[in-house]
């Protein structure tokens, strides 16, 4: 399988394979991670997280693509 963003290998998993290669698996388990922490400070809702990752310039590139790629595709 290869990563819906940049098409190398995607990452295997222990009971499936992800979507993502290794980079981009990290930044979507750092979206991940981090949205909880902001859930709970902010009650920001998930597209609106989404959004507000892919515009901060301070984004690193691997989890700003995933942010873009979610958005397009629960668009």
């Amino acid at each position: 399988m290869r990563c819906r963003i940049c098409n190398r290998e995607a990452q295997k998993q222990a009971q499936s394979e992800s979507k993502y290669c290794e980079l981009h698996e990290k930044g979507y388990q750092n979206i991940l991670k981090k949205f909880e922490m902001w859930r709970k400070a902010s009650d920001i809702e998930w597209k609106k997280y989404l959004r507000d990752i892919a515009n901060n310039p301070f984004t690193g590139i691997w989890a700003r693509e995933v942010a873009e790629n979610l958005l397009k595709e629960k668009a």
